[in-house]
């Protein structure tokens, strides 16, 4: 009996120390951080929040592979690093169109705190990326003194040559005032 009871204790003292070895390498070592964004870029979410106000949904912290697709007929190599690279990258804030979350415009902070700031390089895989996507790139000086239609102002002109690049198609073909030239399909305009 004696040694059934000191077995047991030698059991319980044994499981206390394998116990106590394994929390110093815990599995799941986190903690909640204390806030989610930089001083910084929660100043500028409220400064684009009210830029954009419901035409635009915003979302923070978008990885590159996330709204990037590699493209038909690339051969597996060149996926594999293309994907290992954009998962790597991140932008500050994303412009989604409110109706089926497509990205519309990427945006990245950019501080100026001498050799040590933050993405005061061009990052040209970032930028050749998403040029190739069509997705338009924004990058933003952090200042004081942004006001809501300065951001507004800068979003527009980015989105501009967008807009207009392909005129739409008439309803009615015809209405256009021009007339295509057969041999040459140049188009012309038609007298009044």
């Amino acid at each position: 009996m004696e040694l059934a009871i000191v077995l047991m204790i030698m059991l319980i003292i044994v499981a206390v120390v394998a116990i106590k070895f394994n929390d110093t390498g815990l599995a799941f070592p986190f903690r909640k951080k204390t806030n989610l964004f930089t001083p910084v870029e929660r100043n500028f979410l409220s400064l684009l929040d009210v830029a954009v106000g419901n035409q635009y949904r915003i979302i923070c912290r978008v990885k590159l592979a996330d709204i990037l697709s590699i493209r038909q007929g690339t051969d597996k190599k060149t996926s594999q690093t293309a994907l290992s690279r954009a998962n790597a990258k991140q932008l500050d804030f994303v412009l989604c169109d409110k109706n089926d979350l497509s990205p519309v415009v990427a945006i990245d902070l950019v501080h100026d705190n001498g050799k040590e700031g933050y993405k005061t390089q061009r990052d040209w895989f970032v930028s050749s990326s998403l040029d190739a996507a069509k997705i338009p790139h924004l990058r933003i000086k952090v200042k004081s003194g942004y006001k809501p239609q300065d951001i507004r102002e800068c979003i527009d002109a980015k989105l501009a040559p967008m807009r207009y690049k392909t005129p739409k198609e008439p309803i009615i073909k015809g209405t256009t005032g021009y007339q295509e030239d057969k041999k040459t399909g140049l188009r012309r305009p038609v007298a009044a």
